[in-house]
């Protein structure tokens, strides 16, 4: 046994020194655990943020600072390249780049101003800082790019690529946050709203904290330098009907659902897309609905370029929360639901 445990010793990875690393988005609920994560590894977390964030910009800078525990914070605009050098970096050297950054809403402007812009000014200026290694948080869903984010996403994922620095990017599959906006309606009587049969799409939901773990990782894992990853959470694919069964099973009750065809979409999509061309707010509306038809008809899962079809033995899986385990948690009353402005329910 002694030997047994002095191999395993000889094997394993040495522990890399602590780092210094500029944290983007850290104010969302991947961001904040992703700061969490990075200090428990023993690294210097600056988090560079808005002075006014969460929806709606209601959390102060106080509010910012006791959620973020032991980081450093500093304040001012990611899209402004002199705010970023002066506020952000201020002049000193830091090992790594960390983004958990994306556009709040995924409307054309907004998504190119931040999804690629920032993070295009975020980089140089990291350069100029000295980072040797960037972690950019970004989609599974660009795969299969139709919507602007997508495209804006995948603009910066080819000028990291190309940049020269060591970079690891992270596509995670569904969020919990997004698959837990039914949960009071349903405690309320409600029937689960599925688009279809609620079978068109599965995917496998990861936690905030396991992705963030997996996000900390990235900076020391030599296997993941350099790559695209993308990553799911524990156990198998699962549909929206599957998450439905189980919310009333863990309630106790005969499941109830109400089907939305697609093509009620698609009408809405057709209506907002013509009268946007006239009322130009209804333009970034008809978008908000075209990503909402996207999710409700794609899979959350790896693509195969060579058939077409998602695979979910294909897409791996990390960490050890399951949104069942979510779900349970919010029912009886040990969490609270987030949600962003992308909100659908």
């Amino acid at each position: 046994m002694v030997i047994a445990m002095l191999a395993h010793t000889m094997s394993a990875p040495h522990s890399t020194p602590a780092r210094r690393v500029l944290l983007l988005g850290a104010t969302g609920t991947i961001g904040r655990a992703t700061a969490h994560a990075l200090q428990r590894r023993g690294h210097e977390v600056v988090c560079f943020a808005r002075p006014r964030s969460g929806v709606g910009g209601r959390r102060s800078a106080d509010d910012a600072a006791r959620l973020l525990g032991g980081a450093t914070l500093r304040f001012g605009d990611v899209r402004d390249a002199t705010s970023l050098a002066r506020d952000g970096f201020r002049g000193e050297r830091f090992d790594a780049l960390v983004s958990c950054l994306a556009s709040r809403t995924g409307a054309p402007k907004d998504a190119w101003a931040i999804d690629h812009q920032a993070h295009s000014t975020a980089l140089a200026a990291a350069r100029a800082a000295g980072v040797s290694q960037v972690v950019l948080l970004s989609a599974i869903c660009v795969q299969k790019p139709l919507l602007a984010f997508q495209k804006a996403k995948l603009a910066f994922e080819k000028e990291l690529i190309e940049s020269g620095l060591d970079y690891s990017i992270v596509r995670p599959t569904a969020f919990f946050k997004s698959l837990c906006g039914q949960v009071e309606r349903v405690k309320c009587g409600k029937p689960f709203v599925v688009f279809g049969d609620g079978r068109l799409t599965a995917c496998k939901p990861i936690s905030d904290d396991d992705l963030a773990d997996y996000l900390a990782d990235c900076l020391d894992d030599p296997a993941r330098r350099n790559r695209v990853l993308p990553i799911g959470g524990p156990g198998p694919a699962i549909t929206p009907r599957q998450q439905g069964e189980r919310l009333f099973e863990l309630l106790g009750r005969e499941a109830r659902f109400k089907q939305v065809p697609v093509a009620l979409l698609d009408l809405i999509i057709g209506t907002l897309g013509t009268l946007g061309r006239v009322i130009p707010p209804l333009a970034d509306k008809s978008e908000l609905a075209r990503i909402g038809r996207y999710y409700a008809t794609e899979s959350m899962l790896v693509l195969n370029p060579a058939t077409g079809q998602y695979d979910a033995d294909a897409t791996p899986s990390t960490g050890t929360h399951t949104l069942f385990d979510c779900y349970a948690r919010l029912l009886n009353g040990e969490a609270a639901p987030e949600r962003g402005d992308h909100a659908v329910f």
